[in-house]
């Protein structure tokens, strides 16, 4: 019997896949066929998969915490009522995005998008938002993007949307340099345009770079192959964390025999933003406005020494590990806001914001939307029988059990889905420019923000309060980092 054996395991950027040999043993337990066999139709498999820890990530460990206020809502918003969820465990930056990470994100695309010089101008933040009519700040302007004395500052004037296309960017260049690791691809300095590695372009076989090397098939058919899903090589996207997800890191609560001794205020023990420890004692926890005009504290005795924004690790990591969770800048997660979120989100995984498709290859091998069922439909559907088979509709769920039914079925006067209307609607009369009646500032494109910043009070750093602004917008307070979802076992062990 001929048998195409596979190395016992592969190194890829320090992660082991084992990719298991062909052995009698290695038989399906339900049909008794060979796996990775060229003789019996080639099906392969890879046993005891272990997801590697992303570059900049810390691995946190998910379970249930109570979500939302635990100090006196003083604004009387509320928006964060107390909510037992829990979360899965995911992978988080120990820091926030900072200055030189983005520039290295926006020197590639002015290098690689040289045709479209557009796609770079978009990426650029906004360094206007340093600017206010009463206080000079143009040297924030100039310098605090760019200069080197600021390359370990978290970037801001960074939008939600730059922020999202951020972490995309950073899974392809990750997933990319896995690739030329393993000797699968070669370095391509050359990369233009669409002509350039994305990790889905790629496993939909619409991009093929400079091939070093491709891996040894199984399959009769053929000899070699480009690299699947079911190989374990990539890694999940990079992208913002869900509101609870950071709130739950920020937290850091790691309980001792399943009991949480006591609720924590801020990311660190105790009720007091100063170090309560005999070494550190009386020092400032993090950088925030200590009251009105009060941003760093008395000359020669500065309290937490920055008058703006702080290099990434100036002060005390939480018990995950995780450096400025509150205070230095406010970081954007990925929820659209509600005030009354916590009480429709779903317990385990809560998140707000979900619009569904599902990526396809059409007819010409292009990659293609479908509806949330996987099935291309032959026709749009009716508003009636949107009704019929609700979980059928192709819709987005932002606004789920807002109160009307236009908010999660998008359908215009016709009967018929009306891809320009969106559940704007249900804050907005009319469409586009024509927007007459109730206006309100909370809409599909207002996402949360988190965390205390360095001009803010401590009431904001607790990681239960939170704020919102819109998706295009940026200020000089707000950064992020980004998150990646975790794989297989919860304990990552």
């Amino acid at each position: 019997m001929k048998i195409r054996l596979f190395a016992s395991a592969f190194l890829i950027a320090g992660l082991f896949v084992g990719i298991t040999s062909c052995s009698n043993s290695s038989k399906s337990p339900k049909t008794g066929w060979t796996y990775n066999d060229s003789d019996l139709g080639g099906f392969e498999y890879i046993s005891k998969y272990n997801q590697e820890t992303g570059p900049g990530l810390v691995l946190i460990q998910g379970g249930t915490f109570t979500m939302g206020r635990i100090t006196d809502d003083v604004r009387y918003d509320w928006n964060n009522i107390p909510k037992r969820v829990t979360v899965s465990s995911f992978y988080m930056d120990e820091t926030e995005i900072t200055n030189t990470n983005y520039r290295e994100y926006l020197y590639w695309l002015k290098r690689v998008y040289v045709d479209y010089p557009q796609v770079y101008r978009d990426a650029l933040p906004d360094t206007l938002v340093w600017r206010n009519q009463l206080a000079f700040n143009e040297p924030m302007v100039e310098y605090y993007l760019r200069h080197p004395a600021y390359n370990d500052y978290p970037v801001v004037g960074v939008s939600w949307v730059q922020a999202n296309r951020y972490c995309e960017w950073r899974t392809d260049r990750v997933n990319e340099l896995i690739l030329i690791n393993q000797g699968i691809l070669r370095k391509d300095p050359n990369q233009r345009g669409a002509n350039s590695f994305n990790t889905d372009a790629y496993l939909a076989g619409q991009y093929e770079g400079v091939v070093k090397q491709n891996l040894p098939d199984s399959d009769p058919n053929s000899d070699t192959r480009s690299v699947r899903m079911e190989d374990g090589f990539f890694l999940p996207k990079y992208r913002l964390p869900t509101e609870a997800e950071w709130e739950f890191a920020a937290l850091g609560m790691v309980a001792e025999d399943e009991l949480i001794k006591d609720r924590k205020m801020y990311p660190w023990r105790g009720n007091y933003t100063r170090n309560e420890d005999k070494r550190n004692r009386g020092l400032i926890m993090a950088n925030y406005a200590r009251g009105r005009g009060d941003y760093m504290g008395v000359s020669g005795s500065l309290n937490d020494g920055h008058g703006i924004s702080a290099p990434v690790k100036s002060y005390w990591p939480n018990d995950y590990g995780l450096y400025d969770m509150a205070g230095n800048v406010s970081e954007w997660v990925m929820d659209v806001y509600r005030p009354m979120s916590f009480e429709n989100v779903d317990e385990f995984r809560p998140f707000r914001g979900n619009v569904y498709t599902v990526k396809e290859r059409d007819a010409d091998g292009n990659l293609a939307e479908k509806d949330s069922l996987g099935r291309i439909p032959d026709r749009m559907m009716t508003a009636e029988e949107n009704r019929n088979r609700a979980n059928y509709k192709r819709s987005d769920l932002r606004n789920y059990k807002d109160g009307d039914l236009e908010s999660s079925i998008n359908f215009g006067e016709d009967g018929e889905q009306d891809p320009t209307l969106t559940t704007s609607r249900m804050y907005f009369e009319g469409v586009g420019n024509d927007k007459i009646g109730m206006t309100s500032r909370i809409s599909d494109d207002a996402r949360v923000f988190k965390g205390g910043s360095w001009r803010d009070r401590a009431y904001w750093l607790v990681p239960g309060s939170r704020r919102y602004l819109d998706e295009n917008a940026s200020r000089d307070d707000i950064g992020f980092r980004c998150t990646m979802s975790r794989l297989g076992k919860e304990d990552g062990l």
